[in-house]
C-alpha cells in the first residue's frame, strides 16, 4: 500500500491528497505532528526520508518521492486512469501552466516558514506579513482568472468537464485564501470552478478538516 507523510492544512499535500481520492487509490496517511512539534527522533527518522523536512512525501515500495508536482505526474503514470492531463499537448501544457502559476509563484511567497522569516528576524509585524500574504495570492489568481477567462479550453472544470492536473492546485489554494480572508469577489470564474470541484466527491475526501491529523492540533494552529 501506499503511504503519504501529510499534514491536513498543507496545500501541497491537498493537492496529493485530491489526486488518489479521484483515481481511487487506497494509501496509508502518515502524520507529520511529531515533527511539527519537533520531536528530534522523529525529526531525525523524517530527514532520512525528506532532507527537506516538508510534506508531502509518498511511499510506493522503494520509491521515495517529494514535491507534489513529482508526486501527481508519478501517479499519473503509475495509474493513468482517470487522466489528470488533457490528451492533447496544448491543453496539457495549459493546464501545467495553471498548476505551476499556483506552485512556484503563489505558494513559494506564502509558505508557513516564509511568513515566519518575515516576522523574524526581519522584524516586520503581523499586518506587514499579511499584506505580503494578500499581495502574492492578489498576482496570482489575477493571473489564473485571466487565464480561464480567456480560454477555450475552460469548461466547468479549468479543462472541460473532468479535473486535471489545474484544479488540484488551484482548489487548495483557493482554500487558503479563504482561510487568510483574502478577497475572492475580483476572481469570479476562479470560484465558480472551486465550488463545481468542491461538490466533487474526490475533492470533498481531500478536504483538510476530514482528515485523520485534524485533531492533533490546535484550530489556531498556523499554516
Amino acid at each position: 500500500m501506499l503511504e503519504l507523510y501529510s499534514y491536513y492544512r498543507s496545500t501541497a499535500s491537498y493537492r496529493v491528497r485530491i489526486a488518489l481520492e479521484l483515481k481511487k487509490i487506497t494509501y496509508l496517511y502518515k502524520s507529520v505532528s511529531n515533527l511539527r512539534k519537533g520531536e528530534l527522533q522523529f525529526t531525525d527518522e523524517y530527514y532520512k526520508i525528506n532532507p527537506q523536512k516538508m510534506v508531502p512525501t509518498l511511499i510506493d515500495g522503494e520509491a521515495v518521492i517529494s514535491q507534489s508536482l513529482a508526486i501527481i505526474e508519478y501517479l499519473e503514470e503509475r495509474y493513468p486512469q482517470p487522466a489528470l492531463l488533457p490528451k492533447h499537448s496544448f491543453a496539457r501544457a495549459y493546464s501545467r501552466q495553471i498548476a505551476l502559476l499556483v506552485a512556484c509563484d503563489i505558494h513559494p511567497l506564502n509558505i508557513k516558514r516564509v511568513r515566519q522569516y518575515l516576522t523574524s528576524p526581519m522584524g516586520h509585524n503581523h499586518s506587514e506579513k499579511m499584506d505580503w500574504y494578500r499581495h502574492w495570492v492578489d498576482e496570482g489568481l489575477t493571473a489564473i482568472e485571466y487565464l480561464l477567462t480567456n480560454s477555450k479550453f475552460r469548461g466547468s472544470f479549468c479543462y472541460g468537464n473532468e479535473p486535471t492536473i489545474a484544479d488540484l492546485f488551484l482548489v487548495p489554494q483557493v482554500y487558503n485564501a479563504e482561510r487568510f480572508g483574502c478577497p475572492l469577489q475580483p476572481y469570479p470564474t476562479i470560484y465558480k470552478i472551486y465550488e463545481v470541484c468542491m461538490n466533487h466527491p474526490a475533492f470533498i475526501a481531500a478536504q483538510p478538516h476530514l482528515q485523520p491529523d485534524v485533531s492533533e492540533y490546535s484550530p489556531d494552529d498556523e499554516y
